[in-house]
């Protein structure tokens, strides 16, 4: 006999999710008992940084990754970070436990009532099965539902008595063996009439979006951007979950606001705006204006039918981003248009006592290595971050599209078990910290060699910005006074240093970076601003 337990870690095996990330509580425990020796559990102290941490995993590797959680407090406490695995478009199975059947329908404790509901506006499908046999079927299927563009997490409620029942033999050999391909090529003849449009403006442009890069469209946007002669703007940041050009390119012109009237401002002068994986457009805060520039048409090409839909002005075509860019660089010709003029370096940065953040990213830029990869969550310095590290590899950056904190200092420890060849370096403020904050200790337990730098400012920079903004005073909780991280890092059994100059920082930075037996924190006292070059 097989039970449905052995026949969904054969399921798991089959799609390469060797690794869990989770909770666990007592309706867990039936699925964990007997934990097979070829996967590897990691273990988070609260649902939110489980959650977090099994995003990154997802998109640095690619595959869908399973999450398991407790019951309905379990999913109640990750709820915030399915949302921001939903707007990363996380390819995420997220399982959890519910009580035993007879339980159930008497509601004993911890029975999580309507078990698939409360996830269901932050995932693509959610189910709890009818009947114990069904357990392996509807995993197969919130695999294919995670791992199906636009990617994102799927989300099954298990009794704790179905494990051990067993398997209906027939349904799981075929739920086992089934693949699913989501790669679809966008309509032929629409590709063809946008590279005629490409070839006859007068001044297009690229907006390059996260979805190049989660899609392995690098080399196709550079081929396109160049043959075209295109200049090249990131999209805004705000929703930049991934960087999908190479930011020391020469054709690339930087990072487009994200308000409505200095968005439109910034493009200004062009005639046909090509944006390519990005929503059009993730803005906030509200600055009403023209959509588009006068004279302006715009085409957006995205794997998400809901973005195009969505979409308040322009064009849209729905098709695999990287297979759309490589047919638009065979279908279009050299073109004689000058080329676009560089972006000049970033000077040097404003100077400040304590550090500016622009003076905390230069010294990050100077440790910078050639492989690293920035997980980012500091508001007020995030573009500082960027314009000063300028990286231009695949999968080198990774940042909530949701706006919800808890997410950075999380996903860097699954970025990096993701990717152990290649130094995780998150960048994230005090207060982010504090949202995610016992990812410390799971980055301790499993050795895991994140380096964490931390921007201390002792207060919600980025909410003063708001209020100023939006003209309003008087707001309470700004504030952030003694919040020390690395002296919690140091608790967690963590190595951790406070730093005050740019050259004492770059060091520090260098020697955590170049560590291999597990994590490192650098903390430095920054200056109140928004901090952008």
């Amino acid at each position: 006999m097989t039970s449905v337990r052995e026949a969904t870690y054969e399921l798991l095996r089959a799609h390469g999710m060797t690794t869990t990330f989770g909770n666990p509580g007592s309706t867990e425990l039936p699925m964990l008992a007997g934990f097979p020796e070829d996967f590897r559990y990691v273990l988070g102290l609260q649902e939110l940084v489980v959650v977090g941490m099994a995003d990154g995993f997802a998109q640095a590797s690619g595959r869908p990754t399973h999450v398991n959680l407790h019951t309905a407090p379990g999913v109640g406490n990750a709820i915030g970070g399915i949302l921001n695995a939903q707007a990363n478009k996380s390819p995420l199975v997220i399982t959890a436990g519910q009580q035993v059947r007879p339980h159930i329908v008497i509601e004993a404790s911890l029975t999580n009532r309507d078990a698939a509901v409360s996830p269901r506006p932050y995932v693509k499908w959610s189910h709890e099965p009818a009947r114990a046999q069904d357990v392996p079927g509807a995993l197969a299927r919130a695999i294919h539902h995670a791992a199906l563009p636009p990617r994102g997490p799927a989300f099954v409620s298990i009794p704790m008595d179905d494990w051990s029942a067993e398997a209906d033999g027939d349904r799981t050999a075929n739920a086992i063996g089934r693949l699913v391909n989501g790669r679809a090529t966008a309509d032929p003849v629409v590709l063809a009439q946008l590279a005629a449009r490409l070839e006859s403006a007068q001044a297009p442009v690229l907006v390059a979006g996260p979805e190049i890069d989660s899609a392995g469209g690098w080399d196709a946007a550079v081929a396109l951007a160049e043959k075209q002669r295109l200049p090249v703007w990131a999209s805004p940041a705000v929703g930049g979950s991934r960087i999908g050009f190479p930011e020391r390119h020469p054709q690339f012109a930087g990072i487009l606001p994200p308000a409505i009237a200095a968005l439109a401002q910034t493009l200004s002068g062009h005639d046909l705006i090509l944006v390519v994986g990005s929503a059009v457009f993730p803005y906030y805060p509200y600055l009403p204006g023209p959509l588009l520039p006068d004279g302006a048409a715009l085409v957006a090409i995205t794997s998400d039918p809901g973005e195009a839909a969505r979409a308040p002005m322009g064009d849209a075509i729905v098709g695999d981003v990287a297979l759309g860019l490589q047919q638009l660089v065979e279908l279009v010709g050299e073109s004689e248009r000058p080329v676009p003029e560089p972006r000049p370096e970033p000077g040097e940065p404003q100077r400040a006592d304590p550090l500016s953040g622009s003076e905390a990213a230069a010294a990050l830029a100077a440790a910078w290595p050639e492989a690293g990869i920035a997980v980012a969550e500091t508001p007020s310095s995030a573009l500082a971050v960027r314009n000063r590290l300028r990286l231009s590899r695949p999968g080198s950056y990774y940042f909530t599209a949701s706006g919800g904190l808890g997410f950075g200092i999380a996903a860097a420890v699954g970025v990096q078990l993701a990717e152990p060849e290649r130094p995780v370096v998150c960048v994230l403020g005090e207060g982010s910290a504090q949202y995610g904050i016992t990812a410390l200790w799971t980055a301790v337990a499993y050795r895991v060699p994140v380096t964490f730098l931390v921007l201390r400012n002792d207060e919600y920079m980025i909410l003063k910005w708001f209020s100023t903004l939006e003209q309003v005073s008087g707001v309470p909780g700004l504030e952030l006074p003694g919040l020390d991280v690395a002296a919690v890092a140091a608790g967690y059994g963590m190595p951790a240093q406070s730093v005050t100059g740019g050259e004492e920082l770059t060091e520090a930075l260098r020697t955590a970076i170049a560590a291999d037996d597990g994590p490192r924190l650098v903390q430095v006292r920054v200056a109140s601003g928004m901090w952008t070059e």
